[in-house]
C-alpha cells in the first residue's frame, strides 16, 4: 500500500526500527512487510521501517502520536522528548478532509521549527521557529491570526488562504528535509519492518 496522504510519520535519521519503536513505547508487535504494515498503520497503531538509507519512518493515521496531534499543548513535549532519546527527528502530517497540515523537527535536542494549520477552523494553533528556506519557498509557514483579524475584509481573509499550506506542500518540505513517503517506490523496500501499538491502545478484535 506505502503512505500516501491522510496520515502522519515521523522521519529520524540514523536510528533502528527497533530504537524507533522502543522509544515510541510500541507493545504488541508483529514483524511484516512495507505494503502489509503501511496498510494496517493507516487502520490502527504505528509502522517503523527503513526503506531508505540513513532515514527509518515511523507511520500511524490515529496513533502516531497516541490521544493527541499536532494542536494539543502537549505535543512539542512529546516531540523534544522523542529528539532527546533518537536525535534528528521530524514530524509530518496531512488530512485533506479537515485541512490538517502540520510538520516540525528537533535538531540536536532542540525544537527548531514546527507549524499547525486547521484549515477547519481557519487556525494555525502551532508556530514555532522561523520558516525554512523551503516554506519561504513554497509562500506558507510564514502566517498566523494576529491581533485585529476579526475585522479583516474578504481581501485579507483571501490572502491568508492563498497563504495556507496543503497537503502538497507538507510532501514538498517532507523531500526537501529528508524523505517524502511519496518518493518511496513500494516494491523497492525488502527489509520487513515493526508494527506495534502505542501504550493505552489495544488490539482491534479481528472480524468473523
Amino acid at each position: 500500500m506505502g503512505i500516501g496522504y491522510k496520515t502522519s510519520w515521523l522521519a529520524v535519521r540514523d536510528a533502528t526500527p527497533e530504537e524507533v519503536a522502543d522509544a515510541l513505547g510500541l507493545r504488541h508487535r508483529r514483524t511484516v512487510d512495507w505494503t502489509e504494515g503501511t496498510g494496517a498503520a493507516y487502520r490502527q497503531g504505528v509502522f517503523v521501517a527503513r526503506p531508505v538509507p540513513d532515514w527509518t519512518i515511523a507511520h500511524g493515521r490515529i496513533h502516531l502520536p497516541a490521544g493527541i496531534d499536532a494542536t494539543d499543548p502537549r505535543f512539542p513535549t512529546w516531540l523534544r522528548t522523542l529528539g532527546t532519546q533518537l536525535g534528528d527527528v521530524q514530524y509530518f502530517a496531512t488530512d485533506r478532509i479537515g485541512e490538517y497540515h502540520a510538520w516540525a523537527k528537533v535538531e540536536s535536542g532542540e525544537l527548531t521549527r514546527a507549524y499547525c494549520y486547521i484549515g477547519m477552523h481557519g487556525d494555525v494553533p502551532l508556530h514555532i521557529g522561523e520558516p525554512t528556506d523551503v516554506e519561504r519557498e513554497l509562500g506558507v509557514g510564514q502566517r498566523w491570526l494576529e491581533d485585529g483579524w476579526q475585522d479583516w475584509q474578504e481581501p485579507q481573509w483571501d490572502e491568508w488562504n492563498a497563504a495556507m499550506p496543503r497537503e502538497a506542500d507538507v510532501m514538498r518540505i517532507a523531500q526537501n528535509w529528508s524523505i517524502c513517503p511519496l518518493d518511496i517506490p513500494d516494491d523497492t523496500v525488502d527489509a520487513p519492518g515493526i508494527h506495534g501499538l502505542p501504550s493505552g491502545v489495544e488490539p482491534r478484535p479481528e472480524r468473523e
